[in-house]
């Protein structure tokens, strides 16, 4: 019997412990993570300084349309739309060329009929950039690009 007793004496300390611990911790952490997110905002603003768009345009009989937005640590295409192609990938090059291709950055995969998509990658100076090219690896085909401003 005094065996449980001092058990539930324990286990009731404990918890008060454990429940006054989290309640500081909750505390702290909430306003650790204030703090951080406005450090984050002023993060955000330089980030912003450095994005830059575009209007994709097609080449020869290919049909690329939409914008192209980049920054730093991603690519965000909105109302975007392509021929379709076997093997679409994003490159940021300078220039719209094959030898701007063969220079430039392979960023990912595209979707031809897919409006919306982003790629993300880790942050990165992207301003030596001045292009970004809608191209077919299979068949080495350049179907359109947008030149950043």
């Amino acid at each position: 019997m005094r065996k449980s007793v001092i058990s539930g004496a324990a286990i009731l300390a404990l918890s008060l412990m454990l429940s006054a611990c989290s309640g500081a911790a909750t505390d702290t952490t909430s306003s650790e993570s204030t703090a951080p997110e406005s450090s984050q905002s002023e993060t955000v603003a330089p980030v912003d300084e450095v994005t830059r768009t575009g209007e994709f345009a097609g080449q020869g009989d290919k049909s690329v349309a939409g914008t192209v937005t980049v920054s730093d640590s991603e690519i965000v295409l909105s109302g975007y739309s392509s021929d379709e192609g076997p093997d679409l990938h994003i490159y940021l090059t300078n220039g719209d060329d094959e030898d701007a291709i063969a220079a430039g950055m392979q960023i990912d995969s595209v979707v031809f009929d897919e409006e919306t998509q982003t790629f993300t990658f880790d942050a990165m100076d992207v301003s030596g950039y001045d292009t970004v090219v809608i191209y077919c690896d299979k068949v080495k085909a350049i179907f359109g690009s947008a030149l950043l401003s």
